[in-house]
């Protein structure tokens, strides 16, 4: 009996550390998500309409092809995640910053519902249709964190080229001065 009461207690207790542990992990993600959310935002935001057209160099992206890519991978991703599968075609097919800018934050809408929705309950669960087959949703989810960073990044040279500070350089100066948002002129 004892030793049932015992195996019982530890069972309890294990779960209890693993529902702890997936919640921390469940914020951490939903913490990158909403960070990178406004860098990306203020990227595409910060670039004229004019210099949507810009390559940095033979066989690069434009920005707008940058833009509608992060915009294309996250409404399919997320879409997925959430129920909705969507495709905006907006790498190919859209040109101007308007057009972009509403495909991007209508990729962020579907990646609002997806983060939001993850819970303890569905972290784990299979989601169809990542590559590679059926993966775990938080990690479906933290593959489009580390992509969508990916592409951020891409967009800081793009944004450099043209005296652009990129938003996550522009908070980390302005951190001091009352935390300004980015997307200046500047260094």
């Amino acid at each position: 009996m004892r030793y049932s009461m015992l195996i019982l207690a530890v069972a309890v207790v294990s779960t209890s550390l693993y529902a702890q542990d997936a919640d921390a992990s469940i914020q951490a993600l939903q913490r990158a998500y909403n960070g990178q959310k406004g860098k990306i935002l203020g990227g595409a935001q910060a670039m004229s309409d004019a210099d949507y057209a810009m390559k940095p160099g033979e066989g690069s992206r434009t920005f707008a092809e940058v833009v509608g890519h992060i915009a294309d991978a996250q409404a399919s991703t997320c879409g997925n995640v959430a129920g909705t599968p969507t495709q905006l075609n907006a790498e190919r097919g859209m040109k101007t910053k308007a057009e972009l800018v509403a495909a991007l934050e209508k990729s962020f809408t579907l990646c609002d519902a997806a983060y939001s929705g993850t819970n303890t309950t569905n972290h784990d669960a299979a989601i169809a249709g990542g590559f590679g087959g059926p993966q775990p949703r938080n990690a479906v989810l933290w593959n489009n964190v580390a992509h969508s960073e990916e592409m951020y990044g891409t967009m800081g040279v793009y944004l450099r080229i043209k005296n652009i500070v990129p938003p996550s350089t522009a908070a980390r100066q302005n951190a001091g001065k009352g935390g300004a948002k980015g997307g200046g002129k500047g260094k």
